[in-house]
């Protein structure tokens, strides 16, 4: 994991919104997201896109970000991205006053925006088997390797979400929606039939969950 830096950049993104964005951009997502409260954007614009294709009033924004003069904690593919994940999920409330629990509560404090990989459809299916206690750390480090994952932008602070501009808003229409969930539910197909893989070949090697807790409290 690298540690926060200050970078210059432009980049395009994606943002999927259920009913469209009203007012100024906001760092105002729920709390137990990826990587905490904030504004989420991603470099890949299929993956925003399987996220809303529930919502009838769904739309697809392309974004441009000034990342100048911006705190920015980068966060390598690997277990801490998945012990962040892990903390902002709520998944570490058991050990509360440990060491690892206050790291990662800690981790991107003074920052403005992290940048880190997406857990789609198919890493969800595996992050919820680690949380689980159904595979180790070593069968999830090699299916975050085995998997070709977006990478998620997120504005934390209001200083981050002035540097975000809306270049095109996209409505999408019934028959984008429906084709987007049959390419949602093959891509969550595609997940559990690797994870079944990996984990056979893994169950004998690495950590579980409870047991890194357990070591980090």
């Amino acid at each position: 994991m690298k540690s926060s830096q200050i970078i210059q950049e432009i980049v395009t993104l994606y943002h999927g919104s259920k009913s469209g964005i009203r007012g100024p951009i906001a760092p105002i997502s729920r709390e137990r997201c990826d990587f905490g409260k904030g504004f989420y954007m991603g470099t890949d614009r299929t993956q925003p896109l399987t996220l809303i294709c529930n919502y009838p009033n769904a739309r697809i924004y392309t974004l441009s970000v000034n990342l100048s003069d911006l705190k920015i904690l980068n966060v390598e593919v690997g277990l801490d991205w998945a012990l962040l994940v892990a903390y902002n999920r709520g998944k570490m409330e058991s050990i509360k006053h440990s060491a690892i629990y206050h790291r990662f509560a800690n981790l991107s404090k003074d920052c403005d925006m992290i940048i880190g990989y997406i857990a789609n459809d198919r890493m969800f299916v595996v992050l919820d088997r680690f949380f689980n206690g159904e595979i180790t750390d070593m069968a999830l480090i090699n299916s975050l390797s085995a998997l070709k994952l977006g990478k998620q932008y997120v504005a934390l602070t209001e200083k981050a979400c002035k540097k975000i501009k809306i270049l095109d808003e996209q409505v999408l229409t019934e028959h984008d929606r429906d084709k987007l969930k049959q390419e949602s539910e093959a891509n969550r197909s595609k997940g559990i039939a690797m994870a079944e893989e990996i984990c056979r070949k893994y169950r004998r090697d690495g950590q579980f969950f409870d047991e890194i807790l357990k070591a980090g409290e």
